[in-house]
Parts: structure tokens; sequence; C-alpha cells
């Protein structure tokens, strides 16, 4: 990956991250992927434990062999239909894939679905959203992809999934959030940007729930928080039952212990110039045989853009590395 160089004039990282989302980009990417989107259709998974989770399905094209299943997670504040899992997801189904666009809870069109806030440590969920899609389509082989928070879930499913019966061939995470603390001082201590897009992203999620569940949530004057930090360390403690932010921080980093016995074959994919996720926690990840890392030079967050055409060589890292493993034995349950 050290070889990736984009043109000179797509260096940039925040050039790359801010296109990689922009309103350019998605009419392109949408463009691309028309046959994908037709052949989408919403369904909701049961999850265990009364929490339903929404997910867009297109099943794999009639004419070619069918390549498996990909279950593709979207990052914080995106969605199901967010631009990179369009992008992603059309290659993918052009290839054979059955493709089911997860949407985290609280994400997308799902705030009525689930009485309870989303935080990032509602990992059984997910876990049963992937159970729910293996049972749906028990023939197919299962892949599952992800793009930062999604990233880091995918990668946290892949560690349990023997423990929860997922036969999961290969994962691929494009950017995952490795130590959410350090995630949390970028945004807040970096290009204003940044935290004033995911703030006015958060406040518009929190206010969609409270019009759901207007008995249970009366959040008061959400500018009031001037920080991510302020922001997460009250709703953790008010509404998701931490003691405090570190505690909650700590429940979904990847560093330390988290994949010491990760036994699904994983690929990650991470930008040395990632102004979102500082590659420092590198240094603090636990390198099982399973778990293969790729830094490249460039990127930016989830972006990878490749051409002025704004391709994303993240679509090409989850293809090769699903392929890769395609004749290859599932993790056992």
């Amino acid at each position: 990956m050290q070889s990736f160089k984009p043109p000179i004039l797509l260096r940039s990282r925040h050039l790359q991250s801010t296109l990689g989302s922009s309103g350019a980009r998605r009419l392109l990417v949408r463009r691309r992927a028309a046959a994908l989107l037709a052949a989408s259709r919403d369904e909701i998974a049961d999850c265990g434990q009364g929490v339903r989770l929404l997910l867009h399905h297109a099943p794999p094209p009639a004419d070619g062999p069918a390549a498996g299943v990909a279950v593709l997670i979207h990052g914080w504040e995106g969605s199901g239909d967010a631009t990179y899992l369009l992008s992603a997801g059309s290659r993918l189904r052009a290839a054979g894939y059955r493709v089911v666009r997860l949407n985290l809870r609280d994400h997308g069109a799902s705030h009525h679905l689930n009485r309870a806030l989303f935080h990032s440590c509602r990992l059984d969920e997910v876990v049963g959203a992937v159970r729910w899609v293996q049972q749906r389509f028990p023939d197919d082989s299962l892949v599952l992809g992800g793009f930062s928070l999604g990233g880091n879930f995918a990668l946290r499913v892949a560690a349990k999934a023997p423990a929860a019966g997922l036969r999961i061939r290969q994962v691929a995470a494009i950017c995952p959030v490795l130590d959410p603390a350090e995630t949390m001082h970028a945004l807040d201590g970096g290009w204003q940007l940044y935290r004033h897009y995911f703030l006015a992203k958060w406040r518009a999620s929190l206010l969609r729930k409270a019009k759901a569940f207007p008995d249970d949530y009366a959040f008061g004057d959400l500018r009031r928080f001037r920080s991510l930090a302020a922001m997460t360390d009250f709703f953790v403690r008010e509404y998701a039952g931490f003691d405090d932010l570190h505690t909650y921080l700590r429940g979904y980093a990847l560093t330390d212990d988290c994949l010491a016995d990760l036994q699904v074959p994983s690929r990650m994919l991470l930008a040395e110039d990632d102004p979102v996720i500082p590659i420092v926690g590198l240094q603090r990840l636990a390198r099982p045989a399973a778990l293969h890392v790729d830094c490249a030079q460039f990127g930016g967050h989830c972006a990878f853009l490749k051409d002025y055409r704004l391709r994303s060589l993240a679509d090409e890292y989850l293809l090769d590395s699903f392929v890769i493993t395609r004749d290859s034995r599932s993790a056992a349950p």
C-alpha cells in the first residue's frame, strides 16, 4: 500500500477526507451504484433481546456465479446509504456478491426501531444482526467489511465470531477506530471542520430520536456542548450507564488485548495521514496471526481517492481481501 500515490492535487489529507463524502462524489457514486440501488430492499433484522436493526439487501446479479454475502457497516453518524458503502457495495455486487448494508442503531431511517440510544459498546446487537444474515442465507459464504467505526465493529464482531457461532470467511476494515480516546482528541483538537461536522450530525440524530420517543427524551439545547468529549461524557453517563468517559471509550477500543484471540482472517487498511484515526494506536494493537495490517502514506479518512474521477482504492481493497480467501475454509463456530 505504500506504493499508492494519488494525483498530486489529491494528496492533501483534508481534501481526500472531505472529497470522499462530498456532494460531487456522491452524484458520481450514485450513478455507478444505480444497479445496486435498484436491486436493494429494506429489511429489519431481529438481533435478539428485542433489538431491531435496519438493513438494505441487494441479491447478487442473476448472471454469473454467487460469490457469497458481504455485510457492510458504515461509520459513526453515517448510514447504509453512505457514499463509501454505495461505492464499495456496487463493486462487490458486480463481482457476484449478495450485498447487505447494515444500519447501526439510530443511524439512517431507524431511530424509531429501538427505544434506547445508540452507543459504540453495543456490540451484541451487531453480532446478532450478522447472525441474522447468516441464518437468512445459510448457503452463502459470509464476509464482513466496515469503515471507520464500522470497521471497528467488524473487527470486534470477528473477535467474538467463534463463541457467537458466526462462520465469517474474511473481514476487511477501512480506517477502523483504534483508540477512541485518541480519535476524540484528534476531532476536538484538529481542524474545526471535523468537530463541527460530527457535532451537527449527532445533534440532528438526537433530535430525530427525541421526536420518535418524545416521552423519553428531552435533551434541552444541544448547542451547549462545544466539544465531542463534553457531549459524549454527558450522554454516556446520563443515558448509557457508564461511570465516566474513560470507561466508555476503553469499552470499544481495538488496542491492547481486544484482538489477541482473533481467529477470523482479517485485514485492516490505514492511512498515515488520516486526520481522524491516529495510527499511533497500532503500537498497542495485538498482532495475532489472523490479522494483516496495511498502511498507505496517503488516503485521508476512509477516502483513498486514486484519480480525478474520485474512484476509491478502498473498493478494490475490500474486493481483493475477500477474493484472497474465497476458497479457504470459514472460521469454525
